[in-house]
């Protein structure tokens, strides 16, 4: 999904160093935000049994439904740390592309991402254009699209 070669090597930002400068600044402002989302959530929902949370420490069992709760809460915080890691991930390559003088050219065109676009979203690696391509080849998952269960694809319903 990377940009050509030549595309990649040719271009360079058309930012100026101060703009260059304030994005850096909002992508390590933003980066901060999220290491500081990531251990709370690590520290508050992982590392914590629902019998300490809730300050029971007797030796009474816990309720089959709110183990159930705990595991869901668990899971989901989960979930939310793997989002926010992928996100440090592509801040840090924000970042790197800064550094190398790439930041805001889009990986696949070769073009300019819209400053709007950086604006909003200062970690982007495409253009708007492109974007939209890479998410019309994305294949979605619809669980129910194959199988024989009433209302999914097989049964002929239309398609939501």
């Amino acid at each position: 999904m990377g940009a050509a070669p030549s595309a990649q090597a040719t271009a360079r930002s058309r930012l100026t160093k101060e703009q260059l400068e304030q994005f850096r600044k909002q992508l390590l402002n933003l980066r901060d935000r999220i290491v500081d989302e990531i251990n709370f959530l690590a520290g508050d929902n992982l590392n914590h049994s629902q019998r300490e949370a809730s300050g029971d420490l007797s030796n009474y069992g816990i309720h089959m439904a709110d183990q159930g709760t705990d595991n869901f809460d668990r899971e989901f915080a989960l979930s939310l740390v793997s989002n926010e890691q992928e996100i440090l991930y592509e801040i840090d390559e924000a970042l790197n592309r800064i550094e190398q003088g790439t930041y805001g050219i889009c990986e696949m065109t070769g073009r300019p991402i819209e400053n709007e676009r950086l604006k909003v979203l200062p970690y982007a690696r495409y253009c708007r254009e492109a974007q939209e391509q890479l998410e019309k080849k994305r294949k979605r998952f619809r669980p129910f699209a194959a199988s024989g269960i009433p209302g999914g694809m097989a049964s002929g319903a239309p398609e939501l």
